[in-house]
């Protein structure tokens, strides 16, 4: 049986869960995230057939540009998703998960656009645009 993974807002209102495995988590610095976030954004990701809404009454969605939006809860404001509309991936912020997953960060991307009060670990592939090299499981 696959591995089931859960979360949610802070609230509780939006609650999700995963059936599969996780992607091991990639930080993005561009200015949306930043913007959407407060800081920088930390997110796993799965194939949106392994991924299953269980309460959403207050899930609302924000569109930046056509064809992507993003995933947060209307009553206390948690950012919770990313996606394209017609990809085949959603992206979880990994701070809504209930247990850590044992994932690591194993990406940064839009370095480039990164702020400047705080500095990139070393150790982990940089890219200054979005590209990385992460499989999606």
């Amino acid at each position: 049986m696959d591995k089931i993974s859960s979360g949610g807002c802070l609230c509780g209102q939006v609650r999700y869960e995963v059936q599969g495995p996780l992607r091991d988590i990639i930080c993005c610095h561009c200015e949306q995230c930043r913007r959407s976030s407060g800081h920088f954004v930390a997110a796993t990701a799965c194939r949106k057939a392994n991924f299953r809404l269980l309460t959403h009454d207050t899930l609302r969605w924000f569109s930046v540009k056509p064809g992507e939006r993003r995933g947060f809860c209307g009553a206390c404001g948690s950012s919770l998703f990313f996606e394209s509309v017609n990809g085949e991936r959603i992206s979880i912020s990994a701070g809504s998960l209930d247990q850590s997953q044992g994932l690591k960060i194993a990406a940064h991307i839009y370095a480039a656009e990164a702020g400047d009060y705080y500095q990139i670990e070393a150790g982990v592939p940089v890219a200054a645009d979005g590209r990385h090299a992460v499989p999606l499981p």
